[in-house]
């Protein structure tokens, strides 16, 4: 059955770096788009970002632009986020997700497998 694996969380304060990865099984997993989620305490969960099949196209959430990249390695089935210049606002519990069909921020419902999250949280 498909997985989807976290890794890489903790805390950190700000300004610092963190570096998330993802590792999916049990699908072909260069056969989906792949993305980031994050809730945030009290808050609905938002996309963070999002890359396509094979890794062409990337797109981030206005908040993160410029200090989260987003890649993929489809040989190792692995996705990574790289976040520098971490704030206080980014600390929340991020999500890994795959999708066969486009992939988007905006709808959650195209997200067909959802890994379990991983903490990440920055101290002022």
């Amino acid at each position: 059955w498909a997985q989807l694996d976290e890794s890489g969380g903790g805390s950190v304060q700000a300004g610092g770096s963190v570096t998330l990865s993802c590792v999916g099984t049990g699908f072909r997993f260069d056969d989906y788009g792949m993305a980031w989620f994050r809730q945030r305490p009290g808050k609905e969960r938002e996309g963070v970002s999002c890359i396509s099949l094979t890794g062409g196209s990337k797109y981030y959430q206005d908040s993160v632009k410029g200090r989260f990249t987003i890649s993929r390695d489809n040989g190792k089935n692995t996705m990574t986020l790289q976040m520098n210049g971490l704030k206080p606002e980014d600390s929340a519990m991020y999500y890994c997700a795959a999708t066969s069909g486009y992939c988007s921020l905006k709808d959650q419902q195209r997200f067909n497998y959802w890994g379990q999250g991983i903490q990440v949280t920055v101290f002022p």
